[in-house]
Formats: structure tokens, sequence, C-alpha cells
């Protein structure tokens, strides 16, 4: 089959890139696929990063040959992709959604493509509203989407809002892949915890990925006092905040946790990575909003426990009791009771067992095997009814 996939790739950086990089990969190995990459994404004053650009070396092992033609300011670079799609006639056409943004470049293009072509449209969605998204976003997610012929989402919050955007939509659901490439590079536990001059026996906490307000990082610190009055606990806060980062600092100081809460404030390039997954005992994901996090399957693809809050497709990706611990959000007791649990019942090595289980099913073979299915003009467009009880493969 003929596919023809657009979205971000090294040496952008971020969640989205990894996924586009790592699901062209897998589709290569059965498929014809041309990846339509960037040369420029976000414009500087939209972008709280301090690069849009990952500082891994060149012999990453997320790179993967694109063409890189779109500039989503340049409308120019919007014909020039469409000219590809029209001439190379793929069977499918695979488009991301994740942020309004890329709004009027999909309206250009998906416009052009069903108009022009018989190719066949599929979006992979990410979010249907981002996390901090309002009624605007979800204005152009309807306008943009119903020029899809089917969809695919990645937890139960996305199915349900779709379907009430577009009822007559063809929707299907899988479990977001892990992202096990990182950890190739794995490191012992007391090899990863020296480069972080961190005692080897000590419990250590891992909070990964950029600082906003919905991740609610400031529940977490709020619950360490609690956790500690039983587990002498660490906490690495790594990565870039993209929001002030002085009240947190104040936060911590307030509550004499200044030699408890280490700060590396940066993007990790993706070697670097491992040293932190490896030298944690577990990751917390304090959400106070989201559908599903490349964080989670950051950690299953290192097999480390998840502690993390009931929102969006967090329930269905971590297992409460089996592969990790859930709480309601915004609960700091709530959390430091889970936290002190997990070490207490020593949960740990149980639960490792149970997500080594989950990362060898939920591979992304479901996922290429379902884009497969959706890529047939004869898939059923009958409507899809949205599950009873969450499920940890297919929606």
């Amino acid at each position: 089959m003929k596919i023809t996939l657009i979205g971000p790739t090294y040496p952008f950086r971020g969640g989205i890139a990894h996924y586009t990089t790592l699901l062209t990969h897998h589709l290569r190995q059965r498929h014809d696929v041309r990846l339509i990459s960037y040369i420029k994404q976000y414009p500087k004053w939209l972008y709280p990063g301090n690069t849009a650009m990952d500082p891994s070396p060149e012999e990453s092992a997320l790179r993967v040959e694109c063409d890189r033609v779109l500039t989503p300011m340049n409308p120019l670079t919007w014909w020039r992709a469409f000219r590809m799609i029209q001439r190379d006639n793929p069977d499918l056409l695979l488009l991301q959604w994740w942020t309004p943004f890329w709004s009027p470049m999909l309206f250009v293009l998906t416009r052009l493509v069903r108009r022009y072509t018989n190719v066949r449209i599929l979006f992979l969605c990410h979010h249907i509203i981002a996390p901090d998204g309002g009624m605007f976003d979800w204005y152009l997610a309807r306008r943009i989407l119903w020029r899809g012929h089917a969809f695919i989402v990645m937890s139960e919050e996305d199915f349900a809002l779709l379907r009430r955007a577009l009822p007559w939509a063809h929707i299907r659901g899988v479990t977001h892949p892990p992202y096990d490439v990182f950890s190739r590079t794995s490191l012992p536990r007391v090899e990863a915890r020296a480069r972080l001059g961190l005692d080897p026996d000590e419990p250590v906490l891992l909070f990964f990925g950029f600082v906003r307000r919905y991740k609610g990082l400031r529940h977490l610190v709020q619950a360490l006092p609690l956790i500690r009055q039983h587990v002498p606990v660490r906490l690495l806060v790594v990565g870039e905040f993209w929001e002030d980062d002085r009240p947190y600092h104040e936060l911590v100081r307030n509550l004499s946790l200044g030699d408890v809460v280490h700060f590396h404030s940066e993007y990790v390039p993706n070697e670097q990575i491992a040293v932190y997954f490896s030298a944690c005992d577990a990751v917390v994901l304090p959400y106070l909003e989201a559908t599903q996090s490349g964080v989670a399957q950051l950690a299953i693809g290192f097999e480390k426990p998840i502690i993390a809050t009931s929102v969006g497709g967090m329930p269905e990706t971590i297992h409460n009791g089996e592969t990790g611990l859930i709480v309601p959000p915004g609960d700091s007791a709530a959390l430091a009771e889970a936290v002190v649990r997990f070490f207490r019942d020593g949960l740990a090595e149980p639960f490792t067992r149970n997500i080594r289980t989950v990362r060898e099913r939920d591979s992304w073979l479901p996922l290429v095997h379902l884009i497969e299915e959706l890529a047939e003009p004869s898939a059923r467009h009958t409507e899809q009814p949205a599950p009873q009880t969450a499920s940890p493969r297919v929606l």
C-alpha cells in the first residue's frame, strides 16, 4: 500500500515528532511510505521553549528519510505538498491533529485533496481539544476534521469528543504505543544514580516533560512533606518550563524541600533520557487535564511503574493496582498516600513484571493493523458505539 504521512520529525523535538518518526519506521516495514515534514514549525512568539530543535546528535536513532516541504505560514509550501500527494496518488493520506495552529494548512490541504483526488484521508488524533484549549479550538477541530474519511483516537475521552463533534464519523481507538526506542540505552540503576549524584538506595520519583499548569507539578511538590513523613523520597523534576518557574522554586523553599527536589530545567536530548528513567523507582504524572501522555509511554518503554491521576486516557494506559496507581486530580493527600503505598507495599517489582507484559502486547503493530483496516474504502462507515468500560487495546 502507498501511504503519505504528514508530520514533524527530527531535528524537530517533542513527543509528536517522536511519534511520527517511529510510526514511519513501523509502517515502512510493510508499506511504501512518503513522509512529508516541515522546514519550519511554530514561530518563536508561539513557542515558549528555548528552541524547537532537538539537540540530539545527527546519528540519533530517531531519524528518518523525509521530504521537508511545509512551512505553516507559507501557503506556497502547502500547494507543493498537495502537488506531491497528487502526483503520488497514494492509497492513504495520514494527517495528525493535536493543535489548532495547523488549521489553515490542514483546511487548504484537505480541501484540495478531497476536491481533486480520490485519496482517502485518515486523521490520527492525539488530542481533539488540547488540555489548555477552549471553544475556539473546538470550532476549528470541527471545521477541519469533518473532511476525514476515518479517525483514530487514543483515549475514550477523545472518542466521546469526536463522536459529539462528528456524529456520523467512522472512529476507532487504539492504545498509544510505547516509546521503547529510548530504553535500548537503559543503564544499571547504580550507574544512573551515580551520574546524577543520588544515593543508590534512596527512593526516587521522576516528573518528566515540559512544565505547564495542567501538568499538576505544584500538587506533587505539596505532597512531598506528607510522603516524607513515611518515606525519605527525592523528586527529580526534569524538563523545560513553559511558564514562570519562580513560583515552583518558591514553593520548594517555603516547604523546606531544597535538598529534596532536584530541578533539571532543560529539554533532555534523546541520548540522555535513559539516565533519568533508569535512576527512578517510579514516574509521577499528577496531571489536572490530559487525553493521553507521551511521558507515560516513555515510562512503559523503560518498564517503570507510574503514579498518575484519573484524567483523560490515563486509566486506560495505567492499570490501577497492576502497572501503577491512579488517584484523583488535584488531590495532594491522595497522591501522597499512593506514593507511600507504592514503597511500603513493595509494588515496584510486580508492577514492572506486569508492565513488561503490556509493553510486549501494546506495540506499534496494532496501530499499523488498524491503519491498514481503515485504509480500505470498504471499511465500515456505520457508527462505532463508545465502549462501556476502559479497554487497554482497542476502543
